[in-house]
Order: C-alpha cells, then sequence, then structure tokens
C-alpha cells in the first residue's frame, strides 16, 4: 500500500461535514474488498479516483483521491449511501 496523506484542516473540515476522519478514511486500503475506479469527472487539473471500502470501524466508506509524488492524496471521504453500498455490493 502506498502512503497516504492529506490537508489537515481539509481533514477537520471533512470530519465536521462528513463524520469520518481522513485516518479512519485511510483504512480503506486495507480492505481486501475494497474497489478503486478512476473519477474523470470531478478534476479537469489531475486524475482522481473513488474507492469503496470497509473501514477499521466497520464503516462502508467513499473515498475520494488523487496520486501525488508517490502517495495517495485524501480529498474527501464519507459514509456510502444506500445507492453507493447497494453498487459496491453489486459489483
Amino acid at each position: 500500500m502506498s502512503k497516504t496523506e492529506w490537508d489537515h484542516p481539509k481533514g477537520r473540515q471533512n470530519l465536521r461535514r462528513h463524520g469520518v476522519s481522513f485516518g479512519e478514511a485511510s483504512s480503506v486500503f486495507a480492505d481486501p474488498l475494497a474497489v478503486t475506479a478512476p473519477d474523470a469527472a470531478h478534476s479537469d487539473t489531475e486524475l482522481r479516483f473513488t474507492t469503496v471500502g470497509m473501514s477499521n470501524r466497520g464503516w462502508l466508506l467513499v473515498v475520494t483521491t488523487a496520486e501525488r509524488r508517490g502517495s495517495i492524496r485524501i480529498i474527501s471521504a464519507w459514509r456510502a449511501t444506500k445507492r453507493e453500498r447497494h453498487d459496491h455490493e453489486e459489483a
């Protein structure tokens, strides 16, 4: 697994907004059933990815990332919606 990193003020904002810390979000990369796909629709300046996987707290999370200097940079993370959960379980 690559090193994960994030902007700490953005991480605090994400925790307030979505109730998910970026530290917890980084745990989805240890889930052997996590699925990662390109997310070209949400950035014109860099290649982004969306990963759906179980966190170390047992929550199904959606984590948006970008690869920067060999690290995985977490952009946003939230608990999967019913639709996102269904799509992940069907994959």
